[in-house]
């Protein structure tokens, strides 16, 4: 493990759970009015299950019948950089990086996580397991070897459970940005958590009316509510837009998965080179308990901390991220 900042002196480190909960308490919706779900399902599917992912124009079928929405930038002889999302959004949030890397040679692949934006909304899955088997059905499908694995946020679980699930055969890398592992909750073994009663506040949130839930969340995600900020009235209509694509029952019952799942078993299976970004200034993933956490369970992490990054590193902070990609990716 090594770890490396981008500006020492500038560095400063969240408490492990004040970030979140201010953060979470000051998103709960004061009014009532529940978010209709869309009419886009997925049930189980008997006659795909257990056969091999195929791609069929721009989805993958998994083996229980989940369509899961990919889309493809650069050239396919490049090699694949795969990324996962984090909540509530869809594999638009990687845009930046899609079409920095793509431009610089490499495949790049982003999916919608099931539940979420373009994908199935089943009524069953909406856990790291599913959705780390979701990716390993899009890898297969896509044939993808030596792919470098990019998650954000709840991505970073999924693919930590990923590797965690089905080894490092066609992983080369792994990249964790703002990401929840090894756990956000309040435990016995993690004292400095998050305590349950924000992610509670979370999913009360969501169910009362998740638009404006939504639309509050992406001030402190992208740190709006810091001095001098700059606010893009753009930025937060995508993240709200990017929300409402997806199930209301999927997107609540994702915040048990990216908070109470433990991952250290995870983290101790990527034995890839693995990078581990994260903004010292997130006020949704804080950093003491995460990415600090993480790196030292990690075989062969790294850990570069961005000062003065939110949550939604990969947007305000896009030049540095594409930049840090591109050299652990080509190192």
């Amino acid at each position: 493990m090594t770890t490396q900042d981008f500006h020492p002196s500038r560095r400063t480190v969240l408490s492990g759970s004040a970030a979140l909960a201010v953060a979470g308490s000051g998103l709960l919706p004061a009014l009532a009015g529940p978010a209709a779900a869309s009419e886009k399902t997925a049930t189980r599917s008997d006659s795909t299950k257990g056969t091999k992912p195929m791609l069929q124009g721009s989805y993958v079928t998994t083996k229980d019948g989940v369509q899961i929405y990919v889309k493809q930038w650069g050239p396919q002889t490049g090699q694949p950089v795969v990324f996962s999302h984090g909540w509530p959004l869809t594999g638009d949030a990687f845009e930046d990086q899609m079409m920095f890397l793509a431009q610089h040679g490499y495949r790049t692949i982003a999916h919608d996580r099931r539940g979420h934006g373009r994908s199935s909304q089943p009524g069953f899955g909406n856990d790291l397991d599913h959705y780390a088997d979701d990716l390993a059905a899009v890898t297969e499908a896509l044939e993808l070897k030596n792919a470098v694995h990019v998650g954000h946020s709840t991505g970073g679980g999924e693919v930590a459970r990923y590797i965690g699930r089905h080894g490092v055969s066609r992983v080369a890398k792994a990249v964790l940005i703002g990401a929840i592992p090894p756990i956000m909750v309040k435990t016995d073994w993690n004292p400095d958590g998050v305590p349950m009663e924000v992610f509670d506040g979370i999913r009360a949130g969501v169910k009362a009316d998740r638009s404006q839930f939504f639309k509050d969340l992406t001030i402190p995600f992208y740190g709006y509510n810091r001095p001098g900020a700059k606010v893009s009235q753009g930025v937060i209509d995508s993240f709200w837009m990017q929300g409402m694509m997806g199930s209301l029952l999927a997107e609540y019952e994702c915040v048990k998965a990216f908070s109470e799942t433990d991952q250290r078993e995870d983290l101790k299976k990527m034995i890839v080179p693995t990078l581990v970004m994260h903004g010292d200034d997130d006020q949704i993933v804080p950093i003491a308990t995460s990415a600090k956490a993480a790196v030292a369970l990690l075989p062969k992490g790294t850990l570069k901390v961005v000062p003065g990054a939110p949550h939604g590193i990969c947007t305000t902070h896009k030049d540095i991220v594409n930049e840090e990609l591109l050299a652990f990716i080509r190192a």
